[in-house]
């Protein structure tokens, strides 16, 4: 019969606790797993937004929104889900055109906005107005672009056509694809 040492039996009832501690802590939940693969990332969400765009020291535009959700991943972005109104200045800090949308996505890395559902973009000075459902604003150029269906109403005729680019102040565009013009009645158009 072999003697086993007290020492020996201490280092295999150690190896067994340590073992045990260590397969226990190794065990997860099947719904735990699923839980930490599920999560959302972190999100900012902000209420009642006011936020100004200035370029060279002088304010070009304000932004004004309900809500505002502020997601921080690979491409970080900012979301408008419940409608937004920008304001667009000329140098001496007058309204030269005003931007609503349903929704809107900002991405950040681009300084670029994406816009859907109902946009429409209307020009202070000559009365002219964009109506889409989706359209892009690149802040580096200050221009509208889309290559959707979009509609122009000016003070004698409204023009539809497919794809657009236009100046931030939409006082210059230029429709890609006319459709169809209707000419119109000032009258017709201010009732």
């Amino acid at each position: 019969m072999r003697h086993t040492s007290p020492i020996s039996i201490l280092k295999i009832i150690a190896a067994l606790f340590w073992g045990c501690i260590f397969l226990q802590a190794c065990v997860n939940d099947e719904k735990d797993v699923k839980e930490f693969f599920q999560r959302k990332l972190g999100v900012d969400e902000a209420h009642d937004i006011e936020s100004y765009l200035s370029q060279g020291g002088k304010m070009k535009a304000r932004l004004r929104s309900p809500l505002m959700y502020r997601y921080q991943d690979t491409l970080p972005r900012v979301e408008f889900p419940k409608t937004l109104h920008v304001d667009f200045f000329d140098d001496s800090t007058k309204i030269e055109s005003q931007l609503n949308a349903m929704y809107g996505r900002y991405l950040e890395g681009k300084n670029k906005v994406f816009l859907r559902d109902s946009v429409v973009v209307f020009n202070m000075k000559n009365h002219d107005t964009l109506k889409c459902k989706e359209l892009w604003w690149d802040q580096n150029t200050q221009k509208f672009y889309t290559d959707k269906a979009v509609q122009v109403h000016t003070p004698t005729r409204i023009i539809y056509g497919v794809g657009l680019e236009a100046s931030q102040d939409f006082s210059k565009y230029d429709i890609m694809q006319v459709t169809g013009t209707i000419m119109v009645n000032d009258n017709d158009i201010f009732k």
